[in-house]
């Protein structure tokens, strides 16, 4: 078997107002939706959001995204009003990394190995 890729799925209170944080604030571009379910992309990452009715519970995801440059990602994010939990930061375990929570209290980490930062 060969994989391609993995697209978490968070839980969002009301699908319009996180497709609107997505694309508006964090960058990602609308990919489908169907009903209250829909995908959104940056890059080559895809990310699904379900709005409705669901046992899971709202804001308790979290995916880490490996990229590039993640300080002009970061400061990106900041001037269009993201709540970054964590500024770039350099990890004894060879990354660069920081944190930013949707307006559901999902979380996304970006980071890049430090020679590429």
């Amino acid at each position: 078997m060969f994989t391609k890729s993995i697209a978490p799925v968070f839980r969002v209170r009301d699908l319009d107002s996180a497709l609107d944080h997505y694309v508006n604030v964090l960058g990602f571009s609308a990919d489908f939706r169907y009903g209250n379910y829909a995908g959104v992309k940056l890059g080559t990452i895809l990310l699904h959001l379900t709005g409705g009715p669901h046992t899971a519970p709202v804001g308790v995801a979290t995916a880490y995204i490996y990229c590039e440059h993640v300080d002009q990602y970061h400061a990106a994010l900041a001037s269009r009003g993201a709540a970054i939990e964590s500024a770039p930061r350099d990890w004894p375990y060879g990354m660069r990394e920081f944190f930013v929570a949707d307006p559901d209290g999902n979380r996304l980490g970006f980071g890049c190995q430090l020679e590429s930062a």
